[in-house]
This record gives C-alpha cells, sequence and structure tokens, in this order.
C-alpha cells in the first residue's frame, strides 16, 4: 500500500514563491484571497468542518467551500454577516485608494 504524504498549505505555498512566475501571479491575486485566508483559520480555529459552519450559518458546505476557494461571484454583505456571526466575528468591508 502506497503512503500518501501530506503537505500544509503554509509549507506547499512557501515552496511555490520561491517560483517568480508564481509569485507574482500569487501577489496579484492577494487581496482576493485575504478574505478566504481569513475565512479558513478562523474556521478552524471554532473547531468546525466547512458542513458544520455550513449548518451553522443555514446554507450548503459546498457555498462555503465556493467562498473559502476565493471564488465570490454573487456573495452578498448579508451572507457574510451571517458567515461571521457564526464565526463570532463581523465583517470589515474598506475601499482603498487605487496606487
Amino acid at each position: 500500500m502506497k503512503t500518501i504524504k501530506s503537505h500544509s498549505f503554509d509549507s506547499l505555498l512557501e515552496k511555490e514563491l520561491k517560483d517568480k512566475n508564481f509569485k507574482e501571479a500569487y501577489e496579484s491575486l492577494n487581496e482576493e484571497f485575504a478574505l478566504a485566508k481569513d475565512l479558513i483559520k478562523l474556521r478552524k480555529t471554532n473547531h468546525l468542518t466547512q458542513k458544520e459552519l455550513a449548518l451553522k450559518v443555514g446554507t450548503s458546505q459546498p457555498a462555503i467551500a465556493r467562498l473559502e476557494s476565493g471564488n465570490y461571484k454573487n456573495v452578498s454583505l448579508a451572507f457574510l454577516r451571517k458567515v461571521a456571526l457564526a464565526l463570532g466575528t463581523t465583517p470589515e468591508i474598506k475601499l482603498k485608494k487605487i496606487k
């Protein structure tokens, strides 16, 4: 039986960021993935699976998975508020001047 080696996201990311092209592409999407990264950390800190969080929010596990993937198409502020409340937080939205 073959053993599958598991890597954490952070260790894989650290390895991939050594590649200049990957690093540039990753950094160009940084804002889009910041919320996803925060959501995953908060969910894990609260010891919840995606399914458990979905039940608390009143949605489906695939909806939580889409949110954590950074796929924010058609995500409402009301939905983000429900997720945030289930995680004991509140969303904070800012507009920043474009550099």
